[in-house]
């Protein structure tokens, strides 16, 4: 990239990286995607930073706590340790409007579509945008990414992957048919 920043991947969670199962607030109710902790390893190989951007509003609704979107996040870690996978770091929106945290019932940035956790990762971990990939199976990620000027890979494994038409530089059915695009594209598929 010549500028000294790093390319990274942008992951939605829940949808892309883990089944997806309306508010996940317990490590024992996590499920992997399958592919998807290989798919993660070879970017990891690729020296790509991978980087988790996901919308917690479960936190604005009083669903779960932080300490629980915690140990969630270390049951991942540690699913993706087994496979030789890792995520650089974790960037969550805990926001929405209608929540009930009063602190918490705001309109924000960081809630995708809003570019405010990707603009805070690249300035926390030194990240150019500018090659860089968010995949996900949302539109709220597929905007985020454009908004942001990253490449858009929309892929088909979230539970509503037929409602919406969001114009996404690619479409996947997967995290690891995705993973083999960008690899691809990067000239870094094997």
């Amino acid at each position: 990239m010549g500028n000294g920043l790093k390319r990274a991947v942008f992951l939605d969670r829940d949808g892309t990286i883990n089944l997806d199962t309306n508010y996940l607030s317990r490590p024992d109710d996590l499920c992997l995607i399958p592919g998807a902790a290989r798919a993660i390893a070879r970017l990891n190989q690729a020296r790509l930073a991978v980087v988790v951007i996901t919308n917690q509003s479960g936190l604005a609704r009083d669903f779960f706590s932080e300490d629980d979107l915690a140990a969630v996040h270390a049951e991942l870690d540690r699913l993706l340790a087994a496979a030789g996978a890792r995520i650089d770091a974790y960037f969550h929106c805990p926001h929405h409007p209608q929540g009930v945290v009063q602190s918490l019932a705001i309109e924000c940035d960081c809630r995708k579509p809003g570019t405010g956790l990707v603009t805070r990762a690249a300035q926390e971990m030194g990240l150019d945008l500018r090659g860089s990939f968010m995949i996900g199976d949302r539109p709220g990620d597929v905007g985020c990414a454009l908004a942001a000027g990253l490449t858009a890979v929309r892929v088909l494994s979230g539970p509503d992957h037929e409602e919406w038409l969001e114009p996404a530089h690619h479409y996947a059915d997967d995290l690891a048919q995705a993973v083999e695009w960008i690899l691809g594209r990067l000239g870094s598929g094997r």
